[in-house]
């Protein structure tokens, strides 16, 4: 499978990319108090954070389970020298849920990150990818850690 993407020049720090559907997605490189869209960097965290969430929320409803909110907080920690790549990415899963429980999601969560989602497993083979989860319900938190490479 080959996927497509056009990134056109728009200014000396924008750029504008297009998929094959014609979505675009605005990028930039300014500084943070000038910054109006994503880096590309950033856009790698996003990119694996949304990529587990969504086969995340896919297996917790087909167990048939409420999904009444889910966040996916992910932070990543750079080299220093260049290519300044990702070494460490962490993510947090945080579910909102009235029925689903720590020990199930926990499980869930293993699932969509080192087995169904692509960004992770791209990523993995270069950087420590950690991931957490909590699950939230009437103001109660449980959470646990693991993590792959």
């Amino acid at each position: 499978m080959v996927t497509n993407i056009t990134t056109h020049f728009v200014s000396d720090y924008q750029f504008e990319s297009v998929n094959e559907s014609g979505n675009r997605l605005q990028i930039d490189m300014l500084p943070a108090e000038e910054k109006e869209h994503f880096s590309p960097m950033q856009l790698v965290l996003a990119a694996v954070g949304s990529c587990a969430a969504v086969d995340l929320v896919g297996m917790i409803k087909k167990r048939r389970r409420t999904v009444t909110a889910l966040r996916v907080e992910t932070s990543g920690r750079r080299r220093d020298e260049i290519p300044k790549r990702f070494v460490e990415i962490h993510l947090r899963f945080v579910l909102t849920s009235p029925d689903a429980n720590e020990e199930e999601l926990g499980k869930l969560v293993t699932l969509a990150v080192e087995k169904y989602c692509s960004v992770s497993a791209t990523l993995a083979q270069d950087a420590d990818l950690t991931y957490s989860w909590t699950v939230e319900r009437e103001n109660i938190q449980t959470g646990n850690r693991a993590s792959i490479h």
